[in-house]
C-alpha cells in the first residue's frame, strides 16, 4: 500500500532525487521541435544478450546486422546491472542514482515497495527523470511501446500513444506482428518512435544457464523474430527512412547452486532488514544496530564485498540516491548472497545478472542502421547513458538533461545536410 503523501513533500523528493550524482550533461544542441517528418526511430531491445553474442554464428539475422551496420565494440551497463535500472537509464541517460530505479525492487520512504514486476511498478510517481517518449510526444511525434520497462507507468502526466501492459506470453513473432501493424496506420497516426522489448533470451538464461539448450533455442526464436521484422520493413518500403537500433541493457553470467554465500553466517538478520538479496544485496540496520552491523558487514568477504553507500566505487556512480539502503553489497561474479532459511534454486546452473559493471560478462552490445547511420563504422565501448542523446538526436528533439553525450556517436553518425532557406 503506498503511503499518502502531501503535495509539498512529494516536490521535495523530486528535488532531491534531481540533485543526486554528478550535473547532468545534454546533448548537442538540437531543435525545440521536431521536423515535419524525421525517420521512423525504431528501439530493440534483447534482454540479457552479452556483447560476445552477435557476430558469434549464433544468431544469424543480428550477426549480419552486425556485420553491415554501425557497431560498437561493447556497451558498458550501468550499476546495478538489473533489467530495469538499465532500460530506464536507455530512455532517459540518466544513471539509476538519478532516475531513482535503482534497483529492480526498492523501498521508497514516502511511496512505499516499488516491486517491477507488480502494480507498484507501472505507478508514475517513482519513476524520475524523462523518458524519450515523453519528449518526443511534448515535440508533436506519435510514440509507441512494445513492452519497455517504465512504458505501463503515467509519467510527467504522459504515456506514449500507443503501449500494452506487459504480457510474456506473447511471441517475438506477435510483437513484431504488431510493431508493423502501427507502421502500417495512416501518416498522421503512425508513431515515429518504437520500442520492441523481448525477454526471451534472459528468462531462459535464468531459468537453465547462458548457453543451455532453452537459452540457444530463445536466440534462434528472437532472430526468427527480427527476421520477419526487417523483411516487414522491407515489404512496406520503410527500410530506407528508419533508423533501427538493436541492443541489450546488460550480459549473463552463470552461477552453479553450490556456489551460494550467505549473508547470515557474518551477520544475524535480527539487526537488519534488506530490501534485496543476490547478485545486490541493499541492506539497513534496525535501530541502535548500525554501528554493529557495519562492523561485521563493511568490508571484503569470501566472495562478496559490502559498503557503506557513501563509499562505493566512484566509477558506478551510485550511492548518493535516497531510495539506496545504508549498506550495499555486491556479490563476485558466479556467485549468489542469500540468507541460510532461504531454499536454493532447483537447477544445478541459472544464468545471472547484476554483477560489477566491469566484468566482461555484463558487456551489452549496440548496433545500428538508417539513415542516419554509416554502414559498417565501428565505435569503441561507450557507457549506456550515450543511447539516449542518440535517440533525440534521431528523432530531431531536443534532449532533456542526462548524463550522456552525443559527441560518442560521431564516428557512426552521417553529417546532416544544412536546413533549406
Amino acid at each position: 500500500m503506498h503511503l499518502p503523501i502531501v503535495r509539498g513533500a512529494w516536490l521535495a523528493m523530486l528535488v532531491l532525487l534531481a540533485a543526486c550524482s554528478s550535473p547532468a550533461r545534454r546533448a548537442d544542441p538540437a531543435p525545440a521541435a521536431a521536423s515535419a517528418s524525421p525517420p521512423t526511430l525504431l528501439l530493440v531491445s534483447i534482454d540479457g544478450l552479452r556483447a560476445d553474442i552477435p557476430g558469434s554464428g549464433r544468431m544469424p539475422t543480428l550477426d549480419a546486422l552486425f556485420a553491415q551496420g554501425a557497431r560498437a565494440a561493447w556497451v558498458n551497463p550501468s550499476y546495478p546491472t538489473l533489467t530495469f535500472p538499465n532500460h530506464y537509464t536507455l530512455v532517459t541517460g540518466l544513471r539509476p542514482d538519478r532516475h531513482g530505479i535503482v534497483h529492480n525492487d526498492l523501498e521508497d520512504s514516502m511511496l512505499g515497495r516499488f516491486e517491477s514486476k507488480k502494480a507498484s511498478g507501472r505507478d508514475g510517481r517513482f519513476w524520475g527523470g524523462e523518458p524519450i517518449w515523453v519528449a518526443a510526444r511534448r515535440a508533436g511525434l506519435k510514440t509507441a511501446t512494445m513492452f519497455w520497462p517504465g512504458s505501463e507507468a503515467e509519467i510527467a502526466g504522459t504515456r506514449p500513444d500507443h503501449w500494452r501492459p506487459f504480457d510474456g506470453k506473447l511471441t517475438p513473432d506477435q510483437r513484431v506482428a504488431e510493431v508493423l501493424a502501427w507502421l502500417d496506420l495512416p501518416a498522421n497516426e503512425r508513431p515515429r518512435f518504437i520500442t520492441l522489448y523481448m525477454e526471451q533470451y534472459d528468462v531462459a538464461a535464468h531459468a537453465a544457464g547462458t548457453f543451455s539448450p532453452q537459452a540457444l533455442e530463445a536466440m534462434e526464436t528472437i532472430d526468427a523474430a527480427l527476421a520477419k521484422l526487417l523483411a516487414g520493413l522491407d515489404a512496406r518500403g520503410l527500410r530506407a527512412d528508419t533508423n533501427l537500433i538493436v541492443l541489450s541493457d546488460h550480459g549473463m553470467a552463470d552461477v552453479r547452486t553450490s556456489d551460494t554465500a550467505y549473508l547470515d553466517d557474518v551477520v544475524p538478520e535480527s539487526l537488519y532488514a534488506w530490501t534485496s538479496l543476490g547478485p545486490v544485496a541493499h541492506i539497513t540496520p534496525h535501530p541502535g544496530q548500525a554501528a554493529e552491523v557495519r562492523r561485521r558487514l563493511v568490508g571484503r568477504h569470501d566472495h562478496y564485498a559490502c559498503w557503506d553507500k557513501a563509499s562505493l566505487p566512484p566509477a558506478w556512480h551510485y550511492g548518493r540516491n535516497p531510495r539506496i539502503a545504508s549498506i550495499v553489497c555486491q556479490v563476485d561474479t558466479g556467485w549468489r548472497l542469500q540468507l541460510r532459511r532461504h531454499p536454493l534454486p532447483h537447477q544445478p546452473l541459472k544464468g545471472e545478472h547484476g554483477f560489477a559493471p566491469e566484468d566482461p560478462q555484463m558487456r551489452a552490445f549496440f548496433v545500428a542502421s538508417g539513415p542516419d547511420f554509416v554502414p559498417g563504422a565501428t565505435l569503441p565501448a561507450f557507457d549506456n547513458v550515450d543511447v539516449y542523446p542518440l535517440l533525440a538526436h534521431l528523432l530531431r528533439i531536443r534532449a532533456a538533461p542526462n548524463d550522456g553525450t552525443l559527441q560518442t556517436f560521431t564516428p557512426v553518425l552521417k553529417p546532416r545536410a544544412a536546413p533549406a532557406h
